[in-house]
């Protein structure tokens, strides 16, 4: 694909939207650097606004009442000379009809729509995202990537249920893995620090949703979450692992409906749920400093439950080269990571207490020891970049 030097410099837009906002980056394609990234939130109401960073600057924009076009349009406004040469999306669910990023046609988008049932708050914004971009883009190649594309290298073995087979079968009832796009990226990351190019990891997404993913010679071959998101660890409002009998017995119980259920499990559980305080683990971190009794219980839980899965998902492994934290959480509690591979003696662990308390910023990322068995490191995600890597290797 050629580039037009009148138009100025050539870049990559990507797009990651959400029910009522918008996210976007757009990155040079010479360097990678970020030229200008935004976000359009509560959009659809009269409080919509778009803030807009570049050149070091922050503009603030109200857009009342704009709706994702009228957002999308907002935004295009600060892209004045750059010259896009391909839009990036995020794509939350492509079930089993996706193994990899595409680009995208009617065809794939009929596939995403497919998947609303699989993802229904997350999957019907992303085809607006879709639908709009196409239609002011008409004539950029556009191309969806995919959270659970990334772990469909799990084997049947990790990914099904142990139910009847027909519900497999009949409506692809099973484990997905969710995070596909940062686990991908911190894991080649990873691997370069390491000198690697096939190395085994468990790597850690831990924000106010967390997975954990094993990985094996650059493959996604198990991972914490499953049908849906709120499979596997302790997250910010979501419980995470639960005993399936759980909903029938609040029912009796309660008089609660099956969907008032899965909305307290998703939206008020959790570390917000354990501590009665909050779903952010700084103001947990501070309150459990000052004696909250509650917010410490919460943090514990959420740490034990961690280390517990990574011990699990060893067995998908021959060997580990390294377990990588990163996420919001991941990359800058050293309290979780010390309490975390504090329960990982077992294999060997053992963390720097300097390096970890600088999140590895001063050691190149590792901050585990010199004594330790396996590596341990920080290594920030960068979503938003894999997704523009994932377009300009496709469109090129």
């Amino acid at each position: 694909m050629k580039s037009d030097p009148s138009r100025g410099t050539d870049s990559l837009i990507v797009i990651n939207c959400g029910s009522s906002s918008l996210k976007f980056a757009v990155f040079s394609v010479a360097d990678e650097t970020v030229l200008v990234k935004g976000l359009a939130e509560r959009l659809g109401s009269p409080d919509a606004v778009l803030k807009v960073e570049r050149n070091g600057e922050t503009s603030c924009i109200p857009i009342p009442s704009a709706s994702h076009h009228d957002a999308l349009q907002a935004a295009i406004a600060s892209m004045t000379g750059l010259n896009p040469r391909g839009i990036g999306h995020r794509v939350v669910h492509g079930g089993e009809e996706f193994t990899g990023s595409v680009v995208i046609d009617e065809n794939v988008t009929a596939a995403v729509d497919r998947c609303c049932s699989l993802a229904p708050l997350h999957n019907p914004a992303n085809l607006i995202g879709m639908t709009t971009a196409r239609e002011l883009f008409p004539d950029l190649p556009q191309v969806a990537v995919f959270d659970t594309a990334f772990h469909q290298t799990l084997p049947p073995k990790a990914f099904l249920y142990a139910i009847p087979y027909d519900y497999y079968e009949k409506l692809k009832v099973r484990r997905y893995g969710f995070h596909g796009t940062s686990h991908h990226y911190v894991s080649t990351e990873a691997a370069g620090l390491l000198g690697k190019p096939v190395a085994s990891l468990i790597t850690m997404h831990l924000g106010n949703g967390c997975s954990a993913c094993a990985i094996k010679d650059g493959r996604s071959v198990d991972s914490t979450m499953g049908f849906t998101p709120g499979e596997g660890l302790v997250m910010g409002t979501r419980s995470g692992d639960v005993d399936p009998a759980l909903h029938q017995f609040l029912q009796d119980q309660t008089g609660m409906r099956l969907s008032e259920i899965t909305a307290m499990l998703n939206s008020r559980s959790g570390l917000l749920g354990l501590s009665g305080l909050s779903n952010d683990m700084r103001t947990l971190s501070e309150a459990a400093r000052k004696g909250h009794e509650r917010a410490r219980l919460a943090i514990e839980v959420f740490c034990y439950r961690l280390a517990k899965s990574v011990c699990g998902l060893t067995a998908a492994l021959d060997t580990l080269d390294a377990l990588v934290f990163t996420g919001g959480i991941g990359e800058n509690s050293a309290e979780v990571r010390a309490l975390t591979t504090a329960r990982l003696k077992i294999l060997g662990v053992d963390l720097d207490a300097a390096n970890n308390a600088s999140h590895g910023r001063t050691s190149g990322g590792r901050i585990s020891s010199s004594d330790s068995h396996i590596p341990c490191l920080v290594i920030p995600t960068n979503e938003e970049l894999m997704i523009a890597r994932e377009t300009l290797r496709l469109i090129s």
